[in-house]
């Protein structure tokens, strides 16, 4: 027998920053030692006490379904953060999900069909690109490489790039790839092109708790973006919870009810417990939070004098735990060629929409990183 595949899956390529992990595993299993900077994933353990608050839920029953936005409590607290962050949604107007991911998966499903015109600032995370195929979109990209990955320089390439046309613009801020965090200037002119062309803007602020020394600004604070930003966020990241798949969303109620029939026919709620454990996170957890993002910011600086000192200059991040090094112009080539010979695992720029470029996760050990980069130096790959 002989499957036949629809377009919208045939359209699109496997995630690259997964497969890259993967090549890394099967080295692993072969007995390589792969110092691996490809997934974003923090080293850290999840906090003990969400840990902790996990175990409780199972002990208490709460592994049934909930309703399918989410229980209160979460639901709950998490307007309470948006409101520390200056964003107004009540518990109505968010949606729980498991993981970050199904958000954004959920919110370009009900707003971009067939032909629909969507815009990515590139470098831009890899799986935008596949959402926006699967549902038809057509995309148009801003390419940041040329103004060290800040929107601000380039606000008059976005400027061409939208018009009547555009139904979605993501902004993702601090940024994955880059770690760009963008200027309230930028974001100003995000909001004088969206008003004007009437567009509907995600802002992923998955990475906005994990910054150096700037304070990000909610893209949905702005005057005039309340009814048309969908704000989105997550547990993976700066609660260290990859694993327990938590995510959400916040919009306007009508976004809500739509992208609500998705949710509720596909993964029907995020696990019960888990929801408790965000409860925990959201309320009790900023002093690990803290340390977190500490060692964070000594790792990016210890890589960047690093690289330093083998002369290679790289766009310093504000937020997030990554950066992008310029590699040779078959960056596909280069990362396979480092993970080959040097057994350091990076993602190629070009899944990302920007060529030429690696990049490198620095949620690893300090001796993890030091060791990558001796290695990448060694083979010749700096």
């Amino acid at each position: 027998m002989t499957m036949e595949f629809t377009d919208r899956l045939t359209r699109v390529e496997p995630s690259a920053t997964l497969a890259i992990s993967a090549l890394a595993t099967e080295l692993e299993n072969d007995g390589a030692d792969v110092v691996d900077l490809s997934v974003g994933e923090p080293d850290f353990p999840t906090p003990e006490n969400v840990v902790e608050a996990g175990k409780d839920a199972m002990d208490a029953g709460h592994t049934g379904y909930t309703t399918s936005a989410g229980i209160i409590e979460l639901r709950e607290a998490i307007a309470e953060k948006l409101a520390e962050d200056g964003l107004e949604h009540g518990p109505d107007e968010i949606i729980v999900t498991p993981g970050a991911k199904q958000a954004l998966y959920e919110i370009v499903q009900a707003l971009v069909q067939d032909g629909d015109e969507v815009v990515l600032l590139d470098p831009a995370w890899v799986s935008y690109e596949a959402m926006v195929k699967m549902a038809g979109g057509s995309l148009s990209r801003v390419d940041l490489s040329e103004t060290d990955f800040q929107l601000e320089p380039a606000l008059e390439d976005l400027e061409a790039a939208v018009s009547d046309d555009t139904e979605l613009l993501i902004v993702n801020s601090p940024s994955n790839p880059t770690g760009a965090v963008y200027s309230d200037e930028a974001l100003e002119g995000v909001r004088d092109l969206a008003v004007e062309h009437d567009i509907t803007v995600i802002s992923d602020e998955i990475y906005k708790e994990i910054t150096y020394g700037v304070e990000p600004t909610s893209l949905g604070t702005l005057e005039g973006m309340a009814d048309r930003t969908v704000t989105v966020n997550g547990f993976s990241k700066a609660y260290s919870m990859t694993g327990w798949r938590l995510g959400y969303f916040a919009g306007p109620e009508e976004l809500i009810d739509q992208a609500g029939k998705l949710h509720s026919h596909s993964v029907s709620s995020a696990v019960n417990f888990v929801q408790h454990a965000g409860v925990e996170a959201l309320e009790n957890t900023d002093e690990a939070v803290d340390e977190m993002v500490a060692a964070f910011a000594e790792r990016r600086d210890l890589v960047v004098d690093l690289l330093e000192g083998h002369g290679v200059d790289v766009a310093v991040p504000d937020g997030a735990f990554y950066m992008m090094l310029p590699v040779s112009e078959d960056d596909q080539e280069w990362c396979e060629g480092a993970l080959e010979d040097a057994h350091v695992a990076t993602v190629p720029g070009s899944a990302f929409g920007t060529p030429g470029y690696a990049r490198i996760s620095y949620a690893a050990s300090e001796e993890r990183l030091q060791e990558g980069i001796e290695r990448l130096a060694d083979e010749g790959y700096l």
